[in-house]
């Protein structure tokens, strides 16, 4: 926040860089918070304390970051290229489209924050009831987690209802054209964002509970099965024209929402029998379920 503005307009002798400016001002902040986190890291005042002879290869582990990460990574690669072919789909109805397509996807963005943190939070506890033999409990976290990421982004889906207009006009303030259609698209979006809640409340359910191919699976369907053939269908095969591409966001959201429910209550996700190693990924993958969220 503070970075990029100063960086992209400049302000006293800092020259401004634009597009270049953002770029370093990425870098520094993620440079920043990697020395500050090895700093923390190594004083050890939070109940961890490194060492630099503990940074060495441990070829275990390294096998477990990868067989861990490596779904997570090809589904945020799905969702990335998911998005950027989508963007082609929207350009070919014109620059309108796209302005409004960058109004609601940024809406989007933001509300789907609380999201990310409730996932990782729900995901976290989940996976300590889990590693402790206490399914029960972590049963019982699984469905008030849902409810309550359902109901916290049905309300974020009602206020942005309300001031879909305020909001649209916040990002672009002079025209009136883009204001219109930006606000139709956060307006359409909003009835589905409780169910964003749903689906990322069970990605990280299953995260803790070790089970890393559902969510990327479920991104994948979301993406290249649902939502794409959905959008082309609806804006190109149908009278709703541009209009079409945003009913294909909340529909594909549902969609998806139903499938991932009915897949999470018919398998036994909570019901393994943990080894000593089983424990060990499962506080691993609690650490991704923070970094993804860090990232986000």
């Amino acid at each position: 926040l503070i970075l990029d503005p100063l960086f992209i307009f400049g302000w006293g002798p800092i020259h401004g860089m634009g597009v270049m400016g953002a770029a370093l001002a990425t870098i520094g902040t993620q440079l920043l918070a990697t020395v500050i986190g090895f700093i923390v890291l190594l004083r050890g005042k939070y109940g961890i304390q490194l060492d630099f002879k503990d940074f060495k290869p441990h070829l275990l582990f390294i096998k477990k970051a990868f067989k861990l990460g490596f779904p997570a990574s090809i589904e945020q690669s799905s969702r990335a290229l998911g998005m950027s072919v989508l963007t082609f789909l929207v350009a070919s109805f014109g620059t309108l489209s796209v302005a409004a397509y960058g109004v609601g996807g940024n809406i989007t963005m933001i509300v789907i924050i609380p999201a990310f943190g409730l996932s990782i939070a729900i995901g976290v506890l989940v996976g300590q009831n889990i590693g402790a033999g206490n399914t029960k409990r972590a049963e019982e976290v699984a469905r008030l987690g849902q409810w309550v990421s359902f109901a916290v982004l049905t309300l974020c889906g009602l206020i942005a209802f309300i001031f879909a207009s305020h909001i649209a006009r916040f990002f672009i303030p002079s025209d009136p054209a883009i204001i219109a259609e930006g606000a139709r698209f956060i307006r359409i979006m909003s009835f589905s964002f409780g169910f964003i809640g749903i689906q990322l409340a069970i990605n990280g359910i299953l995260r803790a509970a070790g089970n890393m191919m559902a969510p990327m699976m479920m991104t994948i369907t979301s993406q290249w099965v649902v939502l794409f053939p959905l959008a082309y269908i609806l804006s190109k095969h149908t009278n709703l024209g541009m209009t079409g591409l945003w009913y294909s966001f909340p529909i594909a959201n549902i969609v998806m929402v139903v499938i991932a429910l009915i897949w999470f209550s018919k398998t036994s996700w909570q019901r393994i029998n943990l080894t000593k190693e089983d424990r060990e990924e499962i506080h691993a993958t609690q650490e991704i379920l923070i970094e993804e969220g860090v990232r986000g």
